[in-house]
């Protein structure tokens, strides 16, 4: 017999710093939601924020209430003078450790509401003691208040698209946004110049102080990493693209009505830190791609109570379980004594067609028979899709 049970209760700090982004999206009927416009980039520089101010200022011809509520010009002379007369909302002072810190003034623009905000650098970490710990954040509750947002982020910073990046580049990215947020946008909108025009702006000193200008060109902004930067870019646009002509026409066919999703994805998660993150990526990816409802599933049991994991185990578990809400799964604790059998029933009773689960390291009574959790869900999932994570995916991930 396997119990449900839900992940441990919050505090008020906690549940403010991460709140269910669904709260955002609001139960009523009745309540209009703001429309989400993304500018997507393939490296700092190509002028994304230079095309939500041009927007800005066509928006206003046109009669609309537009304000900036937070634009970072980065020293460039041309995008801070295409601000112009522009309302900007000034931004709210937090003192940290003896330092101001400036971040955008949420409260402030709420009690403006206008009809658009311009919003750049989404993939932003907050101050410490603000309302959100990520900008996305913010902006889920503008467009819960009714506020059309317009923003802006380069591709490294989907949480889909960071190990990739890391590949390519090398380089770690640490500030994300998951793809369900993305995955909202009405438009996503690709700004694109060639590498050849992108390495001729660095070297005219438009994205970088001239201190900076060596260290970039020797690291980050290689041809070979702006190329690639560039086709994810691309690929991200025309992948949101196909994905919202296809609903168009499934709504066509339905008669305006949005039938149950055909796929429905599993992830399993393990008390055991190393792949999670990998794991969660590629489901987060996966449902994006197929419009499919997706679970984010542990099951504890005797042997891994969370009185027997160890408190390091513990926390990455949690972790977990976090990145998962944040991402858009549904997450699920389950509890009975075989984790094989409450996953295959669980994945029966809500119709599971794909299940992702990591290549697990069997302990010593697995050892002995040779048969790891993952080897035995392949062998007792028949009427399931099961893709495992090989054992490189998962040491590239935490590298």
């Amino acid at each position: 017999m396997r119990n449900r049970l839900t992940a441990r209760p919050k505090s008020m700090a906690e549940q403010e710093q991460r709140r269910d982004p669904e709260s955002f999206l609001g139960l009523e009927a009745e309540a209009p939601k703001g429309k989400l416009k993304v500018y997507l980039g393939g490296a700092a520089g190509v002028g994304k924020t230079y095309r939500m101010l041009e927007e800005a200022h066509q928006l206003r011809k046109q009669g609309h209430d537009v304000v900036l509520g937070l634009i970072e010009p980065h020293q460039r002379t041309e995008t801070a003078e295409l601000i112009g007369d522009l309302e900007v909302i000034p931004l709210r002072e937090i003192s940290y450790r003896g330092a101001t810190l400036k971040e955008m003034d949420l409260d402030a623009i709420l009690a403006r509401k206008p009809e658009y905000v311009i919003v750049d650098e989404l993939a932003h970490t907050n101050a410490p003691g603000s309302r959100h710990a990520k900008r996305f954040q913010d902006v889920e509750e503008l467009l819960a208040a009714g506020i059309n947002v317009i923003t802006a982020l380069n591709v490294q910073h989907l949480e889909s698209m960071a190990p990739v990046v890391k590949r390519i580049t090398g380089v770690e990215v640490r500030e994300t946004v998951p793809d369900s947020f993305i995955a909202r946008a009405g438009q996503i909108i690709d700004v694109d110049i060639s590498v050849e025009a992108l390495r001729q702006r660095l070297r005219e000193g438009k994205i970088y102080p001239p201190e900076q200008i060596e260290a970039a060109f020797r690291n980050f902004f290689r041809p070979g990493n702006l190329g690639a930067l560039r086709e994810l870019a691309l690929q991200q646009v025309a992948r949101d693209q196909r994905r919202k002509r296809e609903e168009r026409e499934m709504l066509k066919r339905e008669g305006g009505r949005r039938p149950a999703p055909e796929e429905r994805i599993m992830v399993c998660l393990s008390s055991r830190p190393g792949s999670s993150l990998q794991l969660l990526r590629k489901a987060a990816r996966a449902a994006g791609d197929a419009n499919a409802d997706w679970y984010a599933v542990h099951v504890e049991t005797p042997a891994e109570s969370t009185r027997k994991i160890s408190s390091r185990d513990f926390r990455a578990l949690l972790d977990s379980i976090n990145l998962a809400a944040d991402m858009g799964a549904e997450v699920v604790w389950l509890k009975g004594p075989d984790a094989v059998g409450a996953l295959l029933d669980f994945a029966h009773e809500k119709r599971i067609t794909r299940i992702i689960v990591g290549r697990t390291r069997p302990g010593l009574l697995g050892r002995l028979f040779r048969r790891s959790v993952t080897r035995r869900l392949i062998e007792r999932a028949r009427d399931f899709d099961v893709h495992v994570i090989s054992d490189s995916d998962e040491q590239e991930a935490s590298q």
